[in-house]
């Protein structure tokens, strides 16, 4: 039986949300279903920040006109999060019942978390279960959400006439809309660059093993530019785009250059410790590939970049990968959007469990 969702992604600068219709609950690889209907808005600046909810009234109100423009035919939602406050370990666990397992967390992770576990909401994601000293262990992804951080982003969306119904993971969301046969054999870093956060969710043969959320984006290189040209942010975006990253410019925008491969560097370098911690932990499986998607991974040159710091295949993702679009929809809505909307799509998948 057909199941219907709406997974909502609320982003630094813009809102977007995409309805998905999964035939039978899905697959665990290839396309699950039909994508509906899609929206997005822009959001007015510094009402949302590093993942985190500033101004619930301006998130609460744009949402009420994307419901509108969108027309999506329910008010229940999916929402992610992803962000400095969420902290995301794998880690082994005792093999017990999931739900007695998820009551035991409070006292089994507490000490290795940065705020007190009555503080956060708390979840684990089993991927494998192994032989430890002392009997069967499972071992999983632990996810701890700040519950300011969740509650900010509920009562936005409850004060615009929305029920959430789920509050996911972005990486996790990342994965899901692109968890296809392509990758299915390799260990693929995906990595969705926002405008002040990027998610980095690592899997190998289709399976999470490590996720991180990096405090930097593509805004960051905005802002670059416009500290060293002295130009409207406007003016800066796009000018960051005519400059890209590694290419010969006129005169008038080196200085704004040399910011943008500044800023460009040290975005590379946080990448580059990230990746290194996952291979000292996971040695046997070394990362494969690269997959990008967000707004921020569209600056002419920064995939080369990437590819040529890490020494690593990098190309671009398409959050429409699992599901089917017709024409009409895809040329009038989404065309050029297929990167950017992997997070919304993801979060619907989350319903059925794929």
């Amino acid at each position: 039986m057909a199941v219907r969702a709406v997974g909502l992604d609320i982003g630094t600068t813009h809102v977007r949300a995409a309805e998905v219709d999964i035939a039978g609950g899905g697959s665990a690889r290839g396309t699950v279903g039909s994508l509906l209907k899609y929206a997005e808005l822009p959001l007015p600046s510094g009402a949302v920040g590093d993942g985190e909810i500033h101004e619930v009234a301006t998130v609460a109100s744009v949402l009420k006109r994307l419901w509108s423009k969108g027309r999506f035919s329910t008010k229940q939602v999916i929402s992610g999060v992803g962000s400095q406050r969420v902290v995301v370990r794998e880690m082994d666990l005792p093999s017990l019942p999931m739900a007695q397992l998820r009551q035991s967390l409070p006292f089994q992770v507490g000490e290795m978390l940065p705020m007190a576990a009555d503080e956060a909401l708390l979840d684990f994601f089993p991927t494998a279960e192994i032989d430890g000293d002392n009997g069967k262990m499972l071992r999983g992804i632990l996810v701890a959400a700040s519950k300011t951080t969740v509650a900010s982003q509920v009562l936005a969306i409850e004060s615009a006439g929305l029920h959430p119904v789920m509050v996911d993971l972005n990486a996790f969301a990342l994965l899901r809309a692109q968890s296809v046969s392509d990758w299915g054999n390799q260990t693929v870093a995906f990595m969705d660059i926002g405008a002040r956060t990027t998610n980095v969710i690592v899997a190998a043969d289709g399976v999470p093993r490590f996720v991180r959320t990096l405090p930097a984006g593509g805004q960051d290189a905005t802002d670059a530019v416009t500290s060293a040209l002295k130009v409207s942010t406007q003016d800066a975006e796009r000018m960051k785009k005519e400059i890209g990253v590694g290419f010969a410019v006129p005169e008038q925008l080196k200085l704004g250059a040399d910011a943008l491969m500044t800023t460009t560097k040290a975005f590379v370098e946080s990448v580059r410790n990230t990746f290194v911690f996952y291979s000292q932990n996971n040695p046997s499986g070394p990362i494969q590939h690269v997959v990008l998607t967000g707004g921020g991974a569209h600056m002419p040159g920064l995939g080369q970049y990437l590819a040529s710091a890490m020494r690593l295949p990098v190309s671009f993702g398409d959050g429409l990968a699992r599901v089917k679009v017709n024409k009409r929809q895809r040329s009038t809505i989404l065309d050029g959007r297929e990167s950017l909307v992997a997070i919304c799509v993801g979060l619907t998948m989350g319903k059925v469990g794929i």
